[in-house]
């Protein structure tokens, strides 16, 4: 939900598109396991014409093998170097607006209202008996997000989220190796040939803006992960980038702790730290239980086609 919102996808940000995001698990041997030609062999075969009413004549692909991919095993990379280009080409295309597809279907999954909504509806409008569509732990939880939480910094706006990438000193699950974070995601961003500058991408190179200013260089970004919306935050454990926290009070906990990062710096104040843009969070017992109880109310249904 709200994918076609976000100018980065994935924890790292390696996509710059809800439809270049949609190519990658089907090709992901943790995921779809696909390989391109025998996905584009499918379309050709099953859905030929419906493809030809949306995205216009099927490119030319000529005799395609089985399977190949430049993403797949050793024996597909082989077979899919070993195509003509203007074949990989042809691929590639229908390849993509696989992906477009599939971003014109999440663009229409949406997020239905919650009670925080009908909370905040009801104190703009000064309607007293609305406001008790939250307890009284709950308003204490809002009161923590936006004030000594410090939770508003970066989740902010209607989806609770600044779309930016935050080192916060989660721990990584294997401390030997941790996870690069945005560092890495930024070259596997710019090297992308479905990015938002590649020749399969229907966006102006104006509308670019933001892969144009991009560094891979940047260490600032180091261990530093995308922010998740908090729109039915609650509905949705475990936690954190790769699942390190299994419930909402630890991650509240976690922030409180403020531990420092295993890689890159965490951007969150430390108490003996003198820290220019940031408090140290300092939150009791209570304060988490209040703050959890809140991220629960920003749960409501879902809205998709049938």
């Amino acid at each position: 939900m709200g994918a076609a919102h976000a100018p980065f996808l994935f924890w790292d940000g390696r996509k710059d598109s809800a439809w270049s995001q949609a190519l990658g698990p089907l090709e992901d041997a943790a995921e779809h396991g696909g390989n391109r030609v025998r996905l584009v062999r499918l379309v050709l075969a099953q859905y030929k014409e419906q493809y030809g009413k949306v995205f216009g004549a099927v490119p030319e692909v000529g005799a395609l093998p089985d399977d190949a991919s430049p993403n797949g095993t050793q024996a597909e990379r082989a077979a899919w170097a070993a195509l003509a280009p203007a074949s990989r080409d042809g691929v590639n295309r229908v390849f993509a607006n696989m992906g477009k597809a599939i971003a014109a279907y999440e663009r229409n999954v949406s997020y239905g209202e919650s009670r925080f909504d009908r909370y905040a509806q009801a104190t703009v409008a000064g309607d007293g008996p609305g406001q008790q569509a939250l307890t009284g732990q709950e308003v204490r939880g809002l009161r923590l997000f936006l004030t000594k939480g410090q939770c508003v910094t970066c989740h902010n706006g209607p989806l609770f989220t600044d779309h930016a990438f935050h080192n916060t000193g989660v721990p990584p699950i294997e401390p030997a190796h941790p996870d690069r974070g945005r560092t890495e995601g930024l070259k596997k961003l710019l090297a992308d040939e479905f990015n938002c500058l590649g020749r399969y991408s229907d966006a102006k190179p104006e509308q670019c803006g933001e892969l144009q200013f991009l560094s891979a260089n940047d260490m600032g970004q180091l261990g530093a992960f995308r922010t998740p919306s908090l729109r039915n935050v609650a509905a949705r454990p475990p936690y954190m980038h790769a699942g390190q926290l299994s419930s909402l009070d630890a991650v509240v906990q976690h922030y409180a702790a403020s531990p420092p990062a295993a890689i890159g710096h965490s951007e969150l104040a430390q108490p003996r730290d003198n820290h220019a843009q940031r408090q140290t969070i300092r939150l009791s017992a209570d304060d988490i239980k209040d703050l959890a109880a809140f991220l629960g109310t920003l749960t409501g249904p879902v809205h998709q086609p049938r």
